[in-house]
């Protein structure tokens, strides 16, 4: 007998309170090579994604999958390290469930983070850029299908994905540590392909600064749920046409690894401001 989406998410809730009784305030997804962050985190318990019903296996290098529940500081906080990806042959459901459980959980906000590819020209590898708004080009929608009013509305409202006090508070933390404040529009692709010049060029028109494979479905179904939504991207690497190497997940964990320290500062210092 298959469970609705509704009861599968309860069911996936019902188990992480079980093993990590602490109520998280704040939710945060790890894109590739930033999971060493999940390690900030103090009087943490740690659940494998594997052993929370309905979770699946990450299978993409630079994605731990693990749960990590504690505190950023005295902010209760569940730590997505690492996440699963459409093109990974998951469903879209099933790529956006463990957002929709830690809504269910009780986060009020959600901090996304990804590797992106810089269009922008003024953006360079290592560069974080705080996303101000973002196209969905996947092909796909998570929302499609019969909608479950307990979960949100059928028509959610997609204006203000990404939340202005959210934003500031990463810019002001942003100055504050001596970094240039970029924002930008991230744009998702399905992926696994990088892009083609020619697609890049298209994608620069269309108003993109970053492209991944990521994030605007999480950030879909947050906003679905009630949940505030701010994003930051790591800029890994320039995009096909831009960059004069060819591209490779490899430059994508290198670029990741060198600003991990300055990844790491920055959500502790933004997060227990949230």
């Amino acid at each position: 007998m298959t469970i609705c989406l509704y009861d599968q998410i309860e069911e996936a809730v019902a188990f992480i309170k079980s093993r990590a009784p602490l109520a998280p305030e704040v939710g945060v997804v790890l894109g590739s090579g930033l999971g060493e962050f999940a390690e900030s985190v103090t009087e943490k318990i740690i659940i494998p994604y594997e052993t929370i019903p309905h979770f699946k296996k990450v299978s993409v290098a630079g994605h731990a999958g693990r749960l990590v529940i504690g505190k950023i500081k005295d902010k209760p906080t569940a730590v997505m390290q690492g996440r699963y990806h459409y093109y990974e042959g998951h469903d879209i459901a099933e790529v956006v469930f463990p957002v929709r459980v830690l809504c269910r959980l009780g986060i009020k906000k959600l901090l996304l983070t990804n590797a992106a590819g810089g269009i922008n020209t003024m953006l360079v590898p290592g560069d974080l850029m705080i996303i101000r708004d973002h196209i969905n080009m996947m092909g796909l929608n998570p929302l499609w299908g019969e909608n479950d009013d307990r979960l949100g509305p059928r028509f959610p409202d997609m204006s203000r994905v990404y939340d202005a006090n959210m934003v500031e508070i990463i810019a002001q933390a942003m100055q504050t540590m001596g970094m240039g404040v970029k924002k930008g529009v991230y744009l998702a692709l399905s992926g696994p392909s990088y892009e083609t010049p020619a697609e890049i060029r298209m994608l620069a028109a269309m108003g993109a600064d970053a492209v991944g494979m990521s994030t605007v479905p999480e950030a879909i179904v947050a906003r679905h749920m009630g949940a505030a939504v701010a994003g930051i991207s790591c800029v890994s690497n320039l995009a096909a046409g831009i960059s004069k190497t060819p591209l490779c997940h490899k430059e994508v964990t290198e670029t990741a690894n060198r600003v991990k320290d300055l990844f790491i500062n920055l959500l502790s210092a933004v997060i227990p401001k949230f």
